[in-house]
């Protein structure tokens, strides 16, 4: 990923120096499970881990470049690198990699680095969550429009907003802490994963001290549909992202401008017009959750490998695997920025909620009717009817408000005096229920 949507936390669990380190481990974990079978001298087992952990563990730029030239020479980065590591550690490092194979390597250390991925992936999502709470809870009350298909529904609030994306990040977190868990498996059973050349209580050992756990049917890889599940949370997880950032983006539409992204002192948002004052985060992390979810293809077509193996799989996870991780966790981080410091406008959205004269109170209307004696079918037709005279001359100095209207419709006024079409209106009947909504979201009301 790009540095400018990299955080240093994240791309460090995908850097060269981290993945050397994890391989080191596993081969050090493998070779101290080894001498304590008997399998190798549990002498030998010491040294690889006494001199090799320090080398490992202080890999220079000067280090990497001499691996690099090996793996120019070997074609083979499993075999460069253990050609580097016995040049530090002697004779003993003939005892390294004992009946393993790269792919045992290689994928137990793919498998840590993305357990260790989720887990920040994980952090960044509580750090989310706990903004939404707060502003959710913040505008608990405050009234806005809804909209389906764009246009004015009904009155919500906009706390009610905020708490169904809080529940689908809610949602979105034990996807990840599930993937998380199908992920977290090694595999140190050799070629074509029959333990003809190693003990499976070599890779019990490993799994343990890795926090991982064993593979069942490793054949020579670890099956692509663990790597696919993880995939596809993360594509999960960055639709959320972009359905509250989608809003946020209409939201601050100059004819809506009930929500604005922070706009920081000395901004410019345009090199033209001084004036603007842009979308740019949430358009941002539109932009980043297609790339995320793009990834979740080519991780679901890895899953169909040929036989016992092959690595056409490989190429599209030295890809993805950083790209993705790094990716999501950046977008979260931006999002619970720009959410931390979005500005509301509630008066805008008393407004914007009474702009069409009152026609968003349609339905109580035309309940009201049918509970005072009028058809369904008679009372939608003259709740429609007043609606439409509102909404025709909106703006015009004979126009009128819904509620005159339903007044001077001869059927309305036969089943409702003002009084009762007022209450069936209040405003605040359609907000008696949201602490009951809350409670389900947050615990409490």
């Amino acid at each position: 990923m790009v540095p400018r949507y990299s955080r240093p936390e994240m791309a460090a669990i995908w850097s060269p120096e981290a993945r050397y380190r994890i391989w080191f481990e596993i081969e050090a974990l493998a070779a101290e499970a080894m001498g304590q079978l008997g399998t190798i001298p549990a002498e030998d087992a010491a040294i690889i881990r006494q001199k090799g952990e320090p080398r490992a563990a202080g890999i220079s730029a000067a280090d990497l470049e001499r691996i690099d030239a090996i793996e120019r020479e070997t074609r083979h980065d499993v075999i460069a690198f253990l050609t580097w590591m016995a040049e530090g550690i002697g004779d003993s490092a003939r005892f390294m990699h004992q009946g393993l194979t790269s792919s045992d390597v290689l994928d137990t250390c793919l498998s840590v680095q993305m357990a260790r991925a989720a887990d920040l992936l994980l952090e960044d999502m509580d750090r989310l969550l706990a903004v939404l709470q707060r502003r959710a809870e913040e505008h608990k009350y405050t009234p806005t429009i809804g909209r389906s298909h764009g246009i004015h529904a009904e009155p919500t609030t906009f706390g009610l907003k905020l708490a169904g994306h809080y529940a689908e990040f809610t949602r979105n977190r034990a996807r990840l802490v599930a993937a998380r868990e199908e992920i977290a498996t090694c595999a140190i059973s050799g070629a074509v994963g029959t333990f003809a050349a190693v003990d499976p209580r070599v890779e019990a050992f490993v799994a343990e001290k890795l926090g991982l756990k064993v593979e069942p049917v490793s054949t020579q890889v670890i099956p692509r549909d663990r790597h696919a599940a993880f995939f596809c949370a993360l594509a999960v997880v960055a639709s959320g992202i972009e359905r509250l950032a989608t809003e946020v983006r209409h939201l601050q539409r100059s004819e809506v401008r009930e929500a604005e992204e922070y706009f920081h002192p000395g901004q410019k948002g345009s090199s033209a017009m001084p004036h603007k004052r842009n979308p740019v985060l949430s358009e941002n992390l539109t932009g980043i959750a297609r790339l995320v979810r793009g990834y979740a293809v080519p991780a679901l077509e890895n899953v169909a490998l040929w036989h016992e193996r092959d690595i056409s799989h490989s190429s599209v996870e030295r890809v993805i695997g950083p790209d993705a991780t790094i990716a999501l966790d950046f977008a979260l981080s931006r999002l619970t920025g720009m959410m931390d410091k979005l500005t509301i406008y509630p008066a805008r959205m008393e407004a914007n909620l009474e702009s069409l004269g009152g026609v968003v109170h349609s339905q109580k209307v035309l309940l009201a009717l049918t509970q005072a004696g009028l058809s369904r079918e008679g009372a939608y037709r003259a709740v429609q009817r007043a609606a439409m005279a509102t909404w025709s001359n909106l703006g015009s100095p004979d126009g009128k408000s819904f509620r005159d209207n339903l007044l001077a419709d001869e059927e309305v006024a036969g089943q409702l005096d003002a009084a009762a079409l007022d209450s069936a209106i209040d405003p605040q009947r359609d907000f008696r229920h949201v602490d009951t909504i809350f409670a389900r979201v947050f615990g409490k009301g």
